[in-house]
């Protein structure tokens, strides 16, 4: 009984199957778009034609993920706040029925022939109902109240890695799903359809399964008595010192705590922000990069492509696993930012399939930084404000990558002809500015060195 009932607060079948239906969607949709574009611009010359439809689709995934990414603005706060308070199942079963929803929006286009300005429609139902910024949020408010601090990193790596496994089974299947079971008239509605069956089965299993990990309850606490006991003593070093101060309140040292876990939080917020600029840049641009000369690649190809891109989620964890032994967070999260600038910087010069690889190659350590963050975040507040704390910088994330994906894609546009693979330059420089406040975090840890805070990490 006591295993079924730890069975019971996994959180891995939502994130695995969630990502499962994503990978079906996202190869659906990039087709859909492009297969519909191709309908409506058959008189122009091939190459000519080829340009156009490049710019159509580009304009449609500008104000796709506007919807996508703004909506949840409205939404996000508010249902993670009610998970904190109310229930921890709340920020993660509303973003999965909106999901479903319009999942299904999608599906009936293509069975009906609707026009395909109803997927902006779908994209806010889906925002509205809390979208990935809410449901990542509440995931990793989830499992972070299910682990330890000294093992939290690594716990939150195996969400990533689980996330991962199944983007890179849904991505290489969801090609030959698409171009197997299609006709003429309906491509990609057996691919729809196993889209929007897996995200029913996500939130029926978070619905009547899954349930909240409440033996770990305390591990937030002992966390926040660490975190403050850490904080409140940085003049003080040694493990003396440090249990002296945990005996009694720091009531004399209270204006001198703040500053330095503010300044630790603000600069690491600001990293995940510029990262996440980047890789989001570099990453709403590349499918167009992939459909355009001289890769022109297909269906199976692009499937193949997007399963290359999940490989990292599996050489991160172990690049966790191994580096958590041995070094800090902050080095871990250093050595994922120049993993991935050097990985965008050999995209920026891909001309054939096998550069491609390569680059993907060199990215094997990129899913590191954000994950690690987050651990980082969690050791600073208690375990009651996780929730807020993660959706905030899920927010911070996701307006950021909004104002990321309309800015490149326009980049994209007017770079098109001249250099094709500028964006990704751009991505390199903004990954290397990530460096700045995390070598600020790394000194103001290394000032530090002896209080518990430090030596907890």
């Amino acid at each position: 009984m006591v295993g079924v009932t730890v069975m019971r607060t996994w959180i891995e079948p939502v994130v695995a199957g969630s990502q499962v239906a994503s990978a079906f969607y996202d190869t659906a949709l990039l087709l859909v778009v492009k297969n519909y574009y191709n309908q409506t611009n058959t008189t122009a010359p091939s190459h000519a034609l080829e340009d156009a439809q490049q710019k159509a689709v580009s304009n449609f995934y500008i104000i796709y993920n506007l919807v996508l990414g703004l909506s949840p603005l409205v939404s996000a706060y508010g249902l993670s706040k009610l998970g904190d308070r109310i229930h921890r199942k709340i920020p993660i079963c509303f973003p999965l029925l909106g999901y479903l929803g319009s999942k299904t929006l999608l599906l009936l286009l293509m069975l009906l022939g609707w026009p395909i300005e109803v997927m902006y429609g779908a994209a806010a139902f889906n925002g509205l109902a809390g979208g990935f910024t809410t449901l990542w949020a509440g995931v990793m408010a989830l499992a972070s109240l299910g682990s330890s601090e000294s093992r939290r990193s690594l716990r939150l790596i195996i969400i990533e890695l689980v996330y991962g496994l199944a983007g890179f089974l849904g991505s290489m299947a969801s090609g030959y799903l698409f171009v197997g079971f299609s006709d003429h008239y309906r491509d990609g509605t057996v691919l729809v359809g196993c889209s929007i069956a897996c995200y029913a089965f996500c939130l029926l299993y978070s619905i009547f399964v899954l349930t909240v990990p409440r033996p770990a309850a305390s591990c937030p606490a002992k966390a926040k008595s660490a975190e403050e006991v850490g904080s409140q003593l940085p003049a003080h070093t040694g493990t003396g010192a440090a249990a002296a101060g945990s005996s009694q309140p720091s009531e004399s040292s209270s204006s001198t705590p703040v500053s330095p876990s503010k300044l630790l939080i603000i600069m690491l917020f600001v990293a995940a922000i510029l990262y996440d600029l980047a890789v989001v840049g570099a990453m709403n641009v590349l499918p167009l990069f992939l459909l355009r000369e001289p890769l022109s690649w297909n269906a199976v190809e692009i499937g193949h492509g997007n399963a290359a891109g999940y490989v990292i989620f599996i050489t991160s964890f172990l690049g966790v696993f191994v580096f958590s032994q041995y070094l800090r967070d902050i080095t871990m999260i250093m050595i994922g930012v120049a993993s991935f600038s050097a990985g965008i910087l050999i995209m920026a010069f891909v001309r054939w399939t096998f550069l491609f690889y390569i680059a993907r190659a060199v990215m094997l350590f990129a899913l590191i930084p954000l994950p690690t963050i987050r651990s980082m975040l969690s050791k600073h507040v208690e375990g009651s404000s996780y929730g807020k704390v993660f959706v905030l910088l899920q927010l911070s994330l996701v307006t950021t990558g909004v104002v990321t994906s309309t800015v490149y894609n326009k980049i994209y546009q007017n770079t098109l002809n001249w250099y094709s693979g500028f964006c990704f330059i751009l991505s390199f420089l903004v990954s290397c500015l990530s460096l700045l406040p995390l070598s600020i975090v790394a000194i103001k840890q290394r000032s530090t060195t002896g209080s518990l805070q430090i030596l907890t990490e």
